[in-house]
């Protein structure tokens, strides 16, 4: 058999590879959009340049996340007919999240910008594909292959991918994926599960050059971020966060930092439909929760919800604050800044000194939030160009991303390896990671690029 490298090879979207049996059958692991503006990657997105969709048999999603799954209903659109396999959370995310990728498509069309890769319908017939299962289950893919999620504690629903694959007179072959591999000691989320030990892994690597802060100082660096921007100097706190976990984490420490008495008495707005949907799918799935949220629960039955706390709906939020001097703290879809309501919020508060930006996790240096990230004094947003003179704050502890430890702890028991490949990441930090890995033992590590094939014995 082979695999071939179809996405997030040197990027960190866009997730997708093939695997190809010996007899045809064609297993596809994650469908996801490119989210990014490289020019080579311009129309990526559009295009089905290492398979046809028809000739797909089975697909296999480790998480929601739509770097991920966010092509998922131009496959099914453009001729796949198999079964798209993933976790129970996972399968109830995707109904929301493609849902509003359609959406957001359908209103750029509206607006002349961009013909959809599809819409509301196509998401709807894509999730008549959709079967889930329990964690921890082998489930029978097609004769000679089965599979195998285990909680990888990225996202709810979150999975690493492990197959054994048993093709006619030939000895079983073990081949893993390790989907986005999650942090211990994390909030809400139980702490990822290593995979069983394969023959072949195909491994991400978005922070294989980076460590992040330790958790005993996640709380106190928030709220002092708080304190300075919204007491101090009566400023406005925008907090672009992927409305997929990050916004239920950051919610529930501020939930906590109620609790405990040190939140200022300031409004705080959630300002994503997206996200107050995920929050009621979050509340279904306690069996994704860690023993800490539960015993937290005992004393708080809702760790998403506060006095001063504000979810919102409606369009227009940006438009009322504006014009508003009140402090308050605003947090908004999307966390790359690259779409989404955080565009406006952002055109609001970038040019005020008094305000500040906590950018809190991973983006892409090709996205708008991956040029304020790294300092860029103008950006061009909404069709101007913007002076940014409010105080750009980062805290990478916030993200979902194991770093560079914690995926070497994650995959240090795969002692049987025959070849690692490393995709999902940026390539300078996939070659630190390899370095690395290398220096803890790891052998035959490639670095494949977009559309790179590779047998499998």
């Amino acid at each position: 058999m082979k695999v071939k490298f179809c996405g997030a090879a040197r990027h960190v979207t866009g997730s997708s590879h093939l695997i190809t049996l010996d007899n045809g059958y064609k297993i596809l692991l994650d469908c996801g959009l490119y989210q990014g503006t490289a020019d080579e990657m311009r129309h990526w997105n559009k295009k089905w340049p290492y398979f046809d969709p028809k000739d797909i048999d089975f697909l296999i999603v480790s998480h929601a996340h739509i770097d991920h799954t966010g092509r998922i209903p131009k496959l099914v659109k453009d001729g796949f007919e198999g079964t798209i396999l993933c976790t129970h959370a996972t399968r109830d995310l995707c109904t929301i999240m493609l849902m509003d990728s359609a959406k957001i498509q359908e209103d750029e069309a509206e607006n002349g910008l961009n013909s959809p890769l599809y819409n509301t319908l196509d998401v709807y017939t894509a999730m008549h594909s959709f079967t889930s299962i329990d964690y921890e289950k082998w489930h029978n893919v097609t004769n000679g292959v089965r599979v195998l999620f285990r909680d990888a504690g990225h996202i709810l629903g979150s999975a690493s991918i492990t197959l054994e694959i048993e093709e006619e007179g030939k000895k079983l072959v073990r081949f893993g994926f390790t989907g986005d591999i999650g942090r211990p000691d994390r909030p809400i989320l139980r702490d990822p599960i290593p995979m069983p030990e394969v023959d072949y892994l195909i491994c991400e690597s978005t922070y294989g050059n980076r460590r992040h802060s330790k958790k005993f100082t996640e709380l106190n660096e928030l709220l002092e971020v708080v304190n300075n921007t919204c007491v101090k100097n009566k400023g406005k706190l925008l907090i672009p966060a992927f409305s997929i976990g990050r916004t239920q984490e950051l919610v529930y420490m501020l939930d906590q930092l109620s609790n405990q008495g040190k939140l200022p008495r300031i409004p705080i707005y959630v300002d994503s439909p997206l996200a107050i949907s995920a929050m009621h799918i979050f509340q279904t799935h306690p069996e994704c929760f860690d023993q800490e949220l539960h015993e937290y629960m005992l004393k708080d039955p809702n760790p998403f919800g506060f006095e001063g706390l504000n979810y919102t709906r409606r369009f227009g939020l940006a438009d009322r604050l504006k014009e508003s001097k009140e402090p308050c703290i605003i947090i908004s879809a999307a966390g790359m800044m690259n779409a989404g309501r955080v565009q406006q919020h952002l055109y609001n508060i970038l040019e005020d000194a008094k305000n500040t930006v906590l950018v809190i996790g991973y983006c892409p240096p090709s996205t708008l939030g991956g040029q304020i990230r790294r300092g860029d004094k103008n950006v061009m947003l909404m069709g101007d160009w913007i002076s940014i003179k409010a105080t750009i704050n980062i805290m990478d502890s916030f993200s979902a991303h194991g770093d560079q430890q914690e995926m070497f702890d994650f995959i240090k028991n795969q002692t049987t390896l025959k070849k690692l490949f490393l995709t999902h990441g940026e390539y300078d930090s996939q070659q630190e990671f390899r370095t690395f890995l290398g220096k803890k033992g790891f052998e035959n590590i490639t670095i494949p690029e977009l559309g790179q094939v590779e047998k499998i014995d």
